[in-house]
């Protein structure tokens, strides 16, 4: 029997905020790197959104972005991957995005179910699978539950590795109440972006100010990401990409590149970089062409 949808009427403040979030997110879609196409579907958890662009007979690709994120998060990406691979971003269940608030429990095969679902609507008998941060904790817990089903795996500063880090959170109490200034402050210190940087064009100052205006209006998760086993991580039959930086303030990186490599993997530890890991296009496409 397949696991009811876990409504969670919540995950927005307001629904005044929900609706802004949408609409702003709808006006970024308008602005997809190249030619997309865009359905909602039904499965065990909701609706789920997925914009799919490339070449229809290339091979697959499943985007996964992280926490309090939505599609959008790939754009830097799009336009490189989509020459050779037939793209499927999925905006995930429970995050800002257009899919149901479902938030299934972690700690069982809920997520998987609703991946299942989400590839059989799609076509899908298997995929690679890009994913990062919370997307890259549901990129492994699908591998591991469902082998047959995904051939290469990208992470971005994967959850469930390493331990999580909660002093961001601690901060962003502490900041709640200076508004956006506040919330500017900690997103910077939780992403690793330096002090001082500033985007290289609109499209980046765009979505910089929609994660701002995201994380105003929407409650992430803040339950424990559950830790995957050295064995079960061993087992991993598909070929495996890790990146991960050294100042991540989100996750320990580097119990993250310890475990891994004791389970046989592949990681790439950037020393300077934080959680946000920019300028990973390439070297993640040269994975998935293996």
């Amino acid at each position: 029997m397949k696991p009811t949808a876990t409504s969670v009427p919540g995950i927005y403040k307001t629904s005044e905020g929900e609706d802004t979030i949408r609409s702003a997110y709808r006006r970024l879609l308008e602005d997809w790197p190249v030619p997309a196409g865009q359905r909602t579907f039904r499965t065990g958890q909701g609706d789920t959104f997925v914009v799919t662009c490339g070449p229809a007979g290339a091979p697959p690709l499943v985007l996964l972005h992280g926490s309090g994120a939505n599609s959008v998060m790939w754009a830097e990406h799009i336009a490189a991957w989509a020459e050779h691979f037939r793209i499927h971003a999925i905006d995930m269940i429970g995050e800002p995005g257009l899919s149901a608030p479902s938030r299934p429990p972690l700690d069982s095969d809920a997520s998987a179910a609703w991946l299942d679902d989400v590839f059989d609507g799609l076509g899908l008998t298997q995929s690679a699978i890009v994913g990062t941060s919370l997307g890259g904790w549901l990129a492994l817990d699908y591998a591991i539950r469902r082998p047959g089903r995904v051939t290469r795996l990208a992470l971005m500063a994967p959850g469930g590795v390493g331990r999580q880090k909660w002093s961001v959170l601690i901060t962003a109490i502490l900041l709640r109440p200076f508004g956006r200034r506040g919330r500017s402050i900690v997103l910077h210190r939780a992403l690793g972006v330096p002090a001082g940087y500033t985007v290289a064009s609109p499209q980046a100052a765009a979505l910089g100010a929609f994660t701002l205006l995201v994380h105003g209006q929407f409650r992430p998760r803040l339950d424990r990401l559950p830790l995957f086993s050295t064995q079960a991580l061993a087992a991993l039959d598909a070929p495996m990409l890790t990146i991960v930086g050294g100042r991540d303030a989100m996750v320990d990186s580097h119990q993250t590149k310890q475990r891994l490599e004791q389970a046989g993997k592949i990681v790439r530890l950037l020393p300077d970089a934080g959680h946000l890991l920019p300028g990973q296009t390439q070297p993640i496409l040269d994975f998935l062409r293996g």
